[in-house]
């Protein structure tokens, strides 16, 4: 399962994910920062048609809002 969150590092919801990925020691979670790589944020809007962050792409279908998210990852840990 691939998952990629499109993120930048200033916004709160972000950092509620981050944090949570942090304390959980997950590792299968790439990140796109979107304020440092154009292509990133290009790819966020087209595929999830906005440029609305946190978002976690789960195999390529965007999941939002950073609680949502989480939640998310409890339900499927880290194999």
């Amino acid at each position: 399962m691939k998952l990629e969150l499109y993120m930048f590092e200033t916004c709160p919801f972000c950092r509620r994910v981050l944090s949570y990925l942090d304390e959980s020691g997950r590792t299968d979670v790439e990140l796109h920062n979107i304020r440092q790589n154009e292509d990133d944020r290009r790819r966020l809007i087209e595929v999830g048609g906005m440029e609305q962050v946190p978002c976690l792409f789960i195999d390529g279908q965007p999941l939002y809002e950073s609680l949502d998210i989480i939640d998310w990852l409890k339900a499927h840990p880290q194999a």
